[in-house]
């Protein structure tokens, strides 16, 4: 009888918090997954193996995806009311573990160090009742005079009354202290008449680190 031998085999680690990590018996060789990377056992204490550096000098990407403003919850928004875009981050994909760049609860776009660079793409679908005189302001903003506000785009309804329109936009800037501290936030204000939004994503790279 010929022997067959296995070419392959998957294992798949623990997934814990830190806190529980922290708690485990040190057993050489033991392998676990947690909130800031992924954990082996080595020489009698516990070392990182991804990421091997510390989370807030990695680059990497997130993508926030909203569902709760969808085709059939649209958000309306009124005419000369400012409204923050919000995005409950009820899809999320990210390069690394750890890796977070938005607030759901607090609708903050967040940065790790000062002096760091970001891309973002602010992607989202929208209408107007009154396309001929109405258009969407969108303004970056920040607390304590920080100048994010001139980080800006608009949307034009050249399609129509109530037709879709599909808005794609990149944006880049640098985290201050300000920043940091507070975090920013989107805000929307239709112009000259009322409209609606939905299907938001946030994608956000961070594509150079200063820690």
């Amino acid at each position: 009888m010929r022997n067959v031998k296995n070419t392959s085999y998957k294992v798949q680690v623990d997934v814990d918090s830190d806190a529980i990590r922290n708690s485990y018996k040190i057993e050489e060789g033991a392998y676990v997954t947690t909130e800031s990377g992924v954990y082996t056992v080595y020489g009698g204490e516990w070392v990182r193996v991804f990421p091997q550096y510390p989370i807030s000098q990695a680059l990497g990407w997130a993508r926030y995806d909203d569902d709760q403003y969808t085709s059939a919850n649209k958000l309306s928004l009124s005419d000369g009311v400012s409204v923050i875009i919000p995005n409950n981050g009820a899809n999320v994909y990210r390069s690394n573990v750890g890796v977070d760049y938005y607030d759901s609860t607090t609708k903050r776009v967040l940065a790790d160090n000062v002096n760091d660079t970001y891309i973002m793409t602010l992607v989202f679908k929208c209408s107007a009742a009154n396309a001929n005189q109405t258009l969407l302001d969108l303004k970056f903003e920040g607390e304590n005079g920080t100048p994010y506000d001139r980080i800006t785009g608009e949307v034009i309804f050249s399609k129509g009354n109530d037709l879709e329109h599909n808005y794609h936009r990149v944006f880049q800037y640098y985290a201050d202290n300000n920043f940091i501290n507070n975090g920013s936030w989107w805000e929307v204000t239709a112009t000259g008449g009322t409209a609606k939004i939905w299907d938001i994503i946030f994608f956000i790279q961070k594509t150079q680190s200063y820690a």
